[in-house]
């Protein structure tokens, strides 16, 4: 089970953290990714981690901005947010994909949070 937290309100030029806590049982090896979903727009990939290695992978849109990490010992993925822009706006959720590939498709991730809402403001 995933459970993403952190997000709120914020002006341009802000920062956010969200977070994604797993759960009960995990494979040997997997990755997580953060996709989000603007109003009327389709899920976009934004980051990944490789688990295992802490092997990073960005989405153009938000590379230098955004920097995602892990904790191993809460078993939490971290997506560090800057310079936020009103384009960011969106419900940002994070997936699990069993295996040690990342992926940019959403559909080709195994487990999905409840995604948690970011509003970012002019």
């Amino acid at each position: 089970q995933l459970q993403a937290s952190g997000g709120g309100s914020v002006q341009a030029g802000g920062s956010l953290r969200l977070s994604c806590a797993a759960s009960g049982r995990t494979a040997g090896s997997y990755t997580v990714d953060w996709f989000r979903q603007a109003p009327g727009k389709e899920r976009e990939f934004v980051a990944a981690i490789k688990w295992n290695d802490g092997n990073t992978y960005y989405a153009d849109s938000v590379k230098g901005r955004v920097s995602i990490s892990r904790d191993s010992a809460k078993n939490t993925v971290y997506l560090q947010m800057n310079s936020l822009k009103p384009e960011d706006t969106a419900v940002y959720f994070c997936a699990y994909r069993i295996g040690n590939i990342i992926t940019t498709m959403a559909n080709l991730m195994n487990y999905w949070g409840a995604g948690t809402l970011v509003t970012v403001s002019s």
